[in-house]
């Protein structure tokens, strides 16, 4: 798929998404933590929602609760992977450059097992369209190369389509939650 194309299906996935927005989305997903596959203990990774994103801090709070450590994303260079730094609820978070809220520098950083992913889009076998910029695709790729690392999309149900391109360096997803649930995809089907 071309660039033209592919720019095209961000603008429209994101007036889909514009759309979608629901003022109870958070708390709505925080009952499906149980349905994710997530070993005591471990370091979750989310993000802290911009815009009309779907908000994931329902379900980092139900996590939380179950004694899981949290972080949030740390943009530490243009066309870097993300760094992540350990985050409590309540703690003071920092603007950054692109206006994104992130855990002060003093936060310590940390490798998650587990990193719930924004996005534009979905399809029914895992792919996804982020933003263009491929942060979550080389921190995936960086974190993968020692060891594994869950990625959990957070997104309205409304977000899925039908079929998404998908190109050598896309990272699927393992598992999507929305506010109608959380399920697994396949390891098949491209």
């Amino acid at each position: 798929m071309n660039a033209v194309s592919k720019s095209s299906l961000r603008n429209e996935a994101r007036a889909r998404r514009a759309t979608l927005t629901r003022a109870d989305f958070a708390d709505a997903i925080a009952q499906f933590a149980d349905r994710l596959p997530i070993a005591p203990g471990a370091v979750i990774a989310g993000y802290h929602p911009i815009r009309d994103e779907a908000d994931p801090r329902g379900l980092m709070s139900a996590l939380g609760r179950r004694g899981h450590v949290l972080a949030l994303p740390v943009v530490a260079a243009a066309n870097a992977a993300l760094v992540f730094r350990q985050w409590n609820e309540g703690e003071a978070l920092k603007p950054n450059a692109y206006g994104i809220a992130e855990p002060l520098p003093s936060a310590m950083e940390i490798v998650p097992d587990i990193v719930l992913v924004p996005l534009l889009a979905f399809d029914a076998v895992g792919h996804r369209l982020g933003y263009g910029g491929g942060y979550y695709d080389r921190t995936l790729d960086s974190i993968r190369a020692s060891r594994s690392v869950l990625a959990v999309g957070v997104a309205y149900a409304g977000q899925e389509i039908a079929q998404l391109p998908r190109e050598a360096h896309d990272h699927r997803l393992d598992w999507i939650v929305t506010e109608n649930g959380a399920r697994a995809f396949t390891t098949h089907g491209g």
